[in-house]
């Protein structure tokens, strides 16, 4: 009985991925995150090229310079959660991966636990990345912390 197992074991064909999959996760560096930006509507956003990096990088309300970036080979994607009522929120990018042409960014928005004693300030979340150069259309997809990590 063993043996024919281990034989049918040998044939049978390979089990395939789970469908949800990515087929190729992309690398991803965290370039600027923190609690405060002056961009306080919610929005995701996709830099291509140097201008376009200046030009966010100052509505995003940061004095210094930005963070440099080859776009010949990189771009920029981010997360801007907006005005939040108190502190506590966060976002995250959990993976960037190529589907079926596109770039999807999957992301996390962090919560304060209920009842969590937090500072009662307005706050404007925010996550800055870079990923691999993709000429193709970028998808943001928000997924919860538990999801995020049972994928990685």
């Amino acid at each position: 009985m063993f043996f024919l197992l281990f034989v049918l074991a040998l044939v049978a064909p390979p089990v395939a991925a789970p469908p949800d999959a990515p087929a190729h996760t992309l690398p991803i560096t965290v370039i600027a995150q923190g609690p405060l930006s002056d961009i306080v509507m919610s929005r995701q956003v996709v830099v291509r090229d140097a201008q376009a990096w200046q030009t966010l990088w100052q509505e995003h309300g940061v004095t210094r310079l930005p963070p440099p970036v080859d776009f010949s080979n990189a771009m920029v994607v981010g997360v801007f959660l907006g005005s939040r009522p108190e502190a506590g929120y966060r976002v995250g990018i959990a993976r960037a991966y190529l589907d079926a042409g596109s770039l999807v960014v999957e992301y996390v928005v962090h919560k304060p636990e209920p009842g969590a004693m937090t500072a009662q300030i307005v706050t404007a979340p925010y996550i800055l990345v870079q990923v691999p150069e993709h000429p193709g259309p970028v998808r943001f997809v928000q997924t919860d912390a538990a999801h995020a990590q049972r994928r990685r």
